[in-house]
């Protein structure tokens, strides 16, 4: 490996874990000067990079391919191999590390053997490490009933923590839970996304050594499947990887009436709650000139924050919801049941 690899951090986690939060913090503090941030986002239209309004536009990259770990193989090198000529200054490269926010449905194996494996990739970057998003709300449930977010806890060096200030203790199962799956890597507890900055810049290298047994295996069944798939369609997406979740983006082209939107969103969380994986969104509320920001994961809805200012010209109201079971004729069957037409 090259003395002058640059760093990769791959931050994952579950769907509504804060990963997003935490990136927004680092942004705030002013740390992520010279770090290229790649954002993946699941569905057709994402938000997270609108969502993060502290970082730079020349700094953040959203990476909208579908899930990163279906389509990733062929995105992912080429976005990294191109990277330090495709974003560079002044005709040289800018930055000096590499932030990648997966999907929160993403299986972490392949994305970190790409990033180990891949010739054009390893010329240039090195796997620093790894940090986990973990809810502290629904992180048990979580961890029950998605295998993705259990490898996304096996294969981290730290696990981060979050939403610790919604409930009184942690619940001791949780902690038993993920200290078996990630022995080694120490917990942090986040409160409103206060991560610290040597977390994600360590210029550590990333090792299955000291992780649960299986780390290795997946590492290595994802490079038989690179080598399987080598000179074939790199594009081809994996649809068994995540069952019948769906992401569906619904927008409203004109302001909305505050109290309707709500009712609306209760009904689903009361109706759909446990399948609801994951609902952000940024909306335009009548007689608001500033738009608010909505996140709300399974039965918890978190408390609207209102935004300085609109990230961009479109001031239509857009929601995302990550969903099982749940088609998009009915999301909007459920709004416009109360007069909200959605598109």
């Amino acid at each position: 490996m090259p003395n002058s690899a640059i760093p990769i951090t791959v931050l994952t986690g579950f769907l509504g874990s804060g990963k997003t939060t935490v990136l927004r913090y680092l942004g705030d503090l002013g740390v992520l000067e010279r770090t290229l941030v790649l954002v993946n986002e699941f569905g057709e239209v994402g938000l997270d990079h609108e969502l993060l309004a502290p970082i730079d536009d020349d700094t953040l990259v959203a990476v909208e391919s579908g899930c990163i770990c279906c389509t990733i193989r062929a995105d992912l090198v080429q976005t990294l191999s191109e990277a330090p000529w495709r974003y560079a200054r002044g005709g040289s490269r800018w930055f000096d590390r590499v932030i990648i926010e997966t999907t929160g449905i993403a299986d972490p194996a392949p994305i970190l053997q790409t990033i180990l494996g891949d010739e054009k990739v390893s010329a240039q970057y090195s796997l620093a490490a790894v940090l986990t998003a973990v809810d502290a709300v629904n992180g048990l449930q979580t961890l029950d009933r998605h295998y993705e977010a259990v490898k996304q806890v096996a294969v981290a060096d730290r696990i981060l923590l979050t939403k610790v200030d919604l409930l009184d203790a942690t619940d001791p199962k949780l902690e038993d839970v993920l200290r078996k799956l990630a022995p080694a890597a120490p917990v942090s507890r986040i409160v409103d996304g206060a991560a610290t900055a040597e977390w994600f810049f360590s210029t550590g290298v990333y090792s299955a050594d000291g992780k649960a047994t299986d780390v290795e295996a997946w590492l290595a069944a994802e490079l038989d499947q690179a080598d399987a798939h080598h000179g074939h369609d790199h594009h081809s997406h994996d649809l068994n990887r995540h069952g019948q979740i769906e992401a569906s983006c619904i927008t409203f082209e004109q302001p909305v009436d505050a109290a309707l939107f709500e009712s609306c969103l209760t009904m689903l969380m009361e109706f759909r709650g446990a399948d609801l994986l994951r609902v952000k969104g940024i909306v335009n509320v009548a007689g608001m000139d500033r738009p608010i920001v909505i996140h709300g994961v399974q039965h918890v809805f978190h408390p609207p924050e209102i935004l300085a200012q609109w990230p961009s010209a479109d001031r239509r109201t857009k929601i995302v919801i990550i969903a099982r079971d749940l088609a998009k004729d009915d999301i909007r069957n459920c709004f416009a049941a109360l007069g909200l037409e959605a598109q």
